[in-house]
Protein backbone atom coordinates (compact mmCIF):
# COMPACT_ATOMS: atom_id res chain seq x y z
CA UNK A 1 0.00 0.00 0.00
CA UNK A 2 1.01 3.60 -0.47
CA UNK A 3 2.59 5.77 1.82
CA UNK A 4 2.02 8.87 0.22
CA UNK A 5 -1.14 10.78 0.77
CA UNK A 6 -3.43 11.35 -1.43
CA UNK A 7 -5.77 14.49 -2.74
CA UNK A 8 -8.76 14.12 -4.70
CA UNK A 9 -9.39 17.73 -6.85
CA UNK A 10 -12.66 18.58 -8.74
CA UNK A 11 -12.09 21.22 -11.05
CA UNK A 12 -8.90 19.98 -11.48
CA UNK A 13 -8.18 20.79 -15.29
CA UNK A 14 -7.79 24.67 -14.84
CA UNK A 15 -7.24 27.50 -12.50
CA UNK A 16 -7.48 26.83 -8.70
CA UNK A 17 -7.77 23.35 -8.89
CA UNK A 18 -4.70 22.72 -11.52
CA UNK A 19 -2.85 25.19 -8.77
CA UNK A 20 -3.90 22.95 -6.10
CA UNK A 21 -2.89 19.57 -7.68
CA UNK A 22 0.66 21.46 -8.34
CA UNK A 23 1.29 22.74 -5.04
CA UNK A 24 0.31 19.13 -3.12
CA UNK A 25 2.14 17.03 -6.13
CA UNK A 26 5.06 18.83 -5.28
CA UNK A 27 4.95 18.69 -2.00
CA UNK A 28 4.74 14.24 -2.82
CA UNK A 29 1.43 13.68 -2.98
CA UNK A 30 -0.60 11.70 -4.90
CA UNK A 31 -2.94 13.71 -7.30
CA UNK A 32 -6.82 13.00 -8.48
CA UNK A 33 -7.81 14.82 -10.48
CA UNK A 34 -12.07 15.08 -11.31
CA UNK A 35 -13.14 17.38 -14.45
CA UNK A 36 -15.48 17.25 -17.34
CA UNK A 37 -12.72 18.72 -19.76
CA UNK A 38 -10.08 15.82 -20.25
CA UNK A 39 -7.38 17.38 -22.32
CA UNK A 40 -7.08 19.93 -19.55
CA UNK A 41 -6.68 17.51 -16.99
CA UNK A 42 -4.04 15.78 -18.88
CA UNK A 43 -2.87 19.68 -19.28
CA UNK A 44 -2.48 19.50 -15.55
CA UNK A 45 -0.92 16.01 -15.52
CA UNK A 46 1.75 17.21 -18.06
CA UNK A 47 2.92 19.70 -14.61
CA UNK A 48 2.80 16.84 -12.07
CA UNK A 49 5.93 14.30 -10.70
CA UNK A 50 5.67 11.71 -13.20
CA UNK A 51 2.93 8.71 -12.12
CA UNK A 52 1.80 10.15 -9.00
CA UNK A 53 -1.51 11.08 -10.63
CA UNK A 54 -5.10 9.84 -11.58
CA UNK A 55 -7.51 11.91 -13.90
CA UNK A 56 -11.31 10.68 -13.57
CA UNK A 57 -13.64 12.16 -16.34
CA UNK A 58 -17.30 12.86 -14.47
CA UNK A 59 -19.48 15.41 -13.36
CA UNK A 60 -20.66 16.98 -10.17
CA UNK A 61 -23.37 16.93 -10.78
CA UNK A 62 -24.10 13.32 -10.90
CA UNK A 63 -24.22 11.56 -7.73
CA UNK A 64 -23.71 8.31 -8.61
CA UNK A 65 -20.59 9.22 -10.80
CA UNK A 66 -18.75 10.56 -7.56
CA UNK A 67 -18.66 7.28 -5.98
CA UNK A 68 -17.54 6.12 -9.37
CA UNK A 69 -14.51 8.39 -9.39
CA UNK A 70 -13.52 8.10 -6.04
CA UNK A 71 -13.96 4.47 -5.67
CA UNK A 72 -11.48 4.39 -8.79
CA UNK A 73 -9.48 6.90 -7.22
CA UNK A 74 -8.68 5.15 -4.24
CA UNK A 75 -7.51 1.96 -5.65
CA UNK A 76 -5.17 3.84 -7.86
CA UNK A 77 -4.12 5.82 -4.96
CA UNK A 78 -3.61 2.71 -2.55
CA UNK A 79 -6.72 2.35 -0.64
CA UNK A 80 -7.01 5.89 0.79
CA UNK A 81 -7.77 9.56 0.15
CA UNK A 82 -6.80 11.56 2.65
CA UNK A 83 -8.46 14.95 1.08
CA UNK A 84 -11.17 16.23 -1.20
CA UNK A 85 -10.76 19.38 -3.04
CA UNK A 86 -14.29 20.16 -3.48
CA UNK A 87 -13.19 22.84 -5.57
CA UNK A 88 -15.39 22.75 -9.28
CA UNK A 89 -17.40 25.76 -9.76
CA UNK A 90 -18.88 28.17 -12.45
CA UNK A 91 -19.73 32.20 -12.43
CA UNK A 92 -22.73 33.55 -13.17
CA UNK A 93 -23.17 37.36 -13.34
CA UNK A 94 -25.59 39.55 -14.13
CA UNK A 95 -28.89 41.05 -12.82
CA UNK A 96 -31.20 38.66 -11.15
CA UNK A 97 -34.27 39.27 -13.77
CA UNK A 98 -31.70 38.94 -16.73
CA UNK A 99 -30.23 35.29 -15.52
CA UNK A 100 -32.29 32.61 -17.58
CA UNK A 101 -33.40 29.34 -15.92
CA UNK A 102 -31.22 27.18 -17.05
CA UNK A 103 -28.28 29.56 -16.03
CA UNK A 104 -29.75 29.56 -12.53
CA UNK A 105 -29.91 25.99 -12.43
CA UNK A 106 -26.77 24.99 -14.03
CA UNK A 107 -24.75 27.41 -11.53
CA UNK A 108 -26.87 25.99 -8.48
CA UNK A 109 -26.05 22.16 -9.47
CA UNK A 110 -22.53 22.82 -10.02
CA UNK A 111 -21.57 24.90 -7.38
CA UNK A 112 -23.95 24.47 -4.75
CA UNK A 113 -25.29 20.30 -5.10
CA UNK A 114 -22.27 19.16 -6.54
CA UNK A 115 -20.26 20.45 -3.39
CA UNK A 116 -22.97 18.46 -1.11
CA UNK A 117 -22.70 15.58 -3.40
CA UNK A 118 -18.90 15.37 -3.20
CA UNK A 119 -18.95 15.71 0.60
CA UNK A 120 -21.82 12.44 1.00
CA UNK A 121 -19.43 10.50 -1.55
CA UNK A 122 -15.92 11.45 0.35
CA UNK A 123 -17.33 10.74 3.74
CA UNK A 124 -16.91 6.80 4.09
CA UNK A 125 -13.22 7.85 2.39
CA UNK A 126 -12.13 10.41 4.72
CA UNK A 127 -13.35 8.58 7.78
CA UNK A 128 -11.19 5.70 7.06
CA UNK A 129 -8.01 8.46 6.81
CA UNK A 130 -9.07 9.91 9.98
CA UNK A 131 -8.00 11.66 12.10
CA UNK A 132 -6.07 14.51 10.10
CA UNK A 133 -8.08 14.12 6.95
CA UNK A 134 -9.63 16.83 5.20
CA UNK A 135 -12.92 18.15 2.88
CA UNK A 136 -11.99 21.34 1.67
CA UNK A 137 -14.31 23.29 0.11
CA UNK A 138 -14.01 26.56 -2.49
CA UNK A 139 -16.46 29.41 -1.52
CA UNK A 140 -15.67 32.54 -2.46
CA UNK A 141 -15.27 36.65 -1.21
CA UNK A 142 -18.85 36.32 -2.25
CA UNK A 143 -20.25 33.53 0.42
CA UNK A 144 -19.12 36.54 2.62
CA UNK A 145 -21.27 39.42 1.13
CA UNK A 146 -23.33 39.22 -0.98
CA UNK A 147 -22.56 40.47 -4.58
CA UNK A 148 -24.88 42.66 -6.76
CA UNK A 149 -25.21 41.66 -10.16
CA UNK A 150 -24.11 37.73 -8.86
CA UNK A 151 -26.84 37.39 -6.44
CA UNK A 152 -26.96 33.89 -7.41
CA UNK A 153 -23.70 32.85 -7.49
CA UNK A 154 -23.16 34.44 -4.56
CA UNK A 155 -25.99 32.04 -2.79
CA UNK A 156 -24.15 28.90 -3.51
CA UNK A 157 -20.70 30.87 -2.38
CA UNK A 158 -23.19 30.92 1.17
CA UNK A 159 -24.59 27.65 0.93
CA UNK A 160 -20.76 26.58 0.73
CA UNK A 161 -20.05 28.33 3.57
CA UNK A 162 -22.80 26.64 5.72
CA UNK A 163 -22.14 23.47 4.67
CA UNK A 164 -18.64 23.94 5.93
CA UNK A 165 -19.45 24.89 9.62
CA UNK A 166 -22.52 22.59 9.85
CA UNK A 167 -20.31 19.74 8.76
CA UNK A 168 -17.13 20.98 10.79
CA UNK A 169 -19.41 20.23 13.64
CA UNK A 170 -21.64 16.89 12.65
CA UNK A 171 -17.69 15.19 11.49
CA UNK A 172 -15.93 16.81 14.24
CA UNK A 173 -16.60 13.64 16.22
CA UNK A 174 -15.18 11.35 13.19
CA UNK A 175 -11.83 13.29 13.37
CA UNK A 176 -12.60 14.87 9.94
CA UNK A 177 -11.46 18.16 9.51
CA UNK A 178 -13.57 20.67 7.13
CA UNK A 179 -12.39 23.75 5.98
CA UNK A 180 -13.00 26.21 2.96
CA UNK A 181 -10.88 29.03 1.01
CA UNK A 182 -12.79 32.10 0.29
CA UNK A 183 -10.96 33.86 -2.48
CA UNK A 184 -11.47 36.99 -3.84
CA UNK A 185 -10.78 37.42 -7.78
CA UNK A 186 -8.18 35.22 -8.80
CA UNK A 187 -6.23 35.01 -12.02
CA UNK A 188 -7.80 31.92 -13.76
CA UNK A 189 -9.89 31.01 -16.83
CA UNK A 190 -13.18 32.12 -15.26
CA UNK A 191 -12.43 35.58 -15.52
CA UNK A 192 -11.72 35.86 -19.17
CA UNK A 193 -15.67 34.45 -19.47
CA UNK A 194 -19.06 36.51 -20.32
CA UNK A 195 -20.77 36.51 -17.05
CA UNK A 196 -24.17 35.52 -18.21
CA UNK A 197 -25.81 35.22 -21.87
CA UNK A 198 -25.98 38.34 -22.42
CA UNK A 199 -23.28 40.08 -21.53
CA UNK A 200 -20.69 41.54 -23.89
CA UNK A 201 -18.08 42.10 -21.52
CA UNK A 202 -15.77 39.90 -19.82
CA UNK A 203 -15.41 39.51 -15.69
CA UNK A 204 -11.72 40.35 -15.81
CA UNK A 205 -12.58 43.74 -17.77
CA UNK A 206 -14.98 44.48 -14.62
CA UNK A 207 -12.71 43.41 -11.91
CA UNK A 208 -9.74 45.90 -13.53
CA UNK A 209 -12.04 48.78 -14.16
CA UNK A 210 -13.35 48.36 -10.67
CA UNK A 211 -9.42 48.84 -9.20
CA UNK A 212 -9.52 45.38 -7.49
CA UNK A 213 -6.91 43.70 -7.33
CA UNK A 214 -6.50 40.06 -9.07
CA UNK A 215 -4.72 37.65 -7.07
CA UNK A 216 -2.27 34.78 -8.65
CA UNK A 217 -4.22 31.07 -8.41
CA UNK A 218 -0.52 29.88 -6.68
CA UNK A 219 -1.46 31.85 -3.49
CA UNK A 220 -4.85 30.29 -3.17
CA UNK A 221 -2.92 27.14 -3.53
CA UNK A 222 -0.93 27.76 -0.31
CA UNK A 223 -3.81 28.65 1.27
CA UNK A 224 -5.30 25.27 0.55
CA UNK A 225 -2.06 23.94 1.75
CA UNK A 226 -2.47 25.68 4.97
CA UNK A 227 -5.80 25.14 5.11
CA UNK A 228 -5.56 21.56 4.98
CA UNK A 229 -2.58 21.52 7.81
CA UNK A 230 -4.31 24.36 10.22
CA UNK A 231 -7.50 25.06 12.49
CA UNK A 232 -8.82 27.84 10.74
CA UNK A 233 -12.52 26.72 9.71
CA UNK A 234 -12.18 29.54 6.57
CA UNK A 235 -9.18 31.08 4.94
CA UNK A 236 -9.30 34.23 3.18
CA UNK A 237 -7.41 34.69 -0.19
CA UNK A 238 -6.39 38.11 -1.37
CA UNK A 239 -6.68 41.94 -0.55
CA UNK A 240 -10.36 42.09 -1.29
CA UNK A 241 -11.78 39.17 1.11
CA UNK A 242 -9.79 40.02 3.74
CA UNK A 243 -10.92 43.58 4.01
CA UNK A 244 -14.65 42.45 2.56
CA UNK A 245 -14.57 40.09 6.13
CA UNK A 246 -13.46 43.11 8.03
CA UNK A 247 -15.87 45.73 7.33
CA UNK A 248 -18.56 42.90 6.81
CA UNK A 249 -17.78 42.20 10.66
CA UNK A 250 -16.85 45.76 12.21
CA UNK A 251 -18.48 47.96 9.49
CA UNK A 252 -21.52 46.30 7.97
CA UNK A 253 -23.57 49.48 7.85
CA UNK A 254 -20.51 50.98 5.83
CA UNK A 255 -19.96 47.89 3.81
CA UNK A 256 -23.96 48.35 2.85
CA UNK A 257 -23.66 51.94 1.94
CA UNK A 258 -20.58 51.07 -0.35
CA UNK A 259 -21.81 48.14 -2.24
CA UNK A 260 -25.64 50.28 -2.82
CA UNK A 261 -23.05 52.99 -3.87
CA UNK A 262 -20.82 50.74 -6.48
CA UNK A 263 -23.89 48.25 -7.81
CA UNK A 264 -23.40 47.49 -11.43
CA UNK A 265 -24.03 44.45 -12.18
CA UNK A 266 -21.62 42.28 -13.60
CA UNK A 267 -22.07 42.01 -17.18
CA UNK A 268 -24.36 45.38 -17.63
Amino acid sequence: MSTRKAIFITGGASGIGRAIAVHFGNKGWFVGLGDVDEAGMHATEDMLPGGFSYAHVFDVRDRAAWDVALDAFATAAGGKIHVLANNAGIPLGGALIENSPEEIDRCMDINLKGVFFGAQAAYVWLKRSAPGSCLLNTASAAGIYGTPGASVYSATKFGVRALTESLDAEWAEDGIKVRSLMPGFIDTPLLDKNPHHGANEDIRSRVTEAGLEITPASEVAEAAWNAVHGDKLHTLVGKTAKNLAFGARWMPGRVRKQVRGSARPLGK
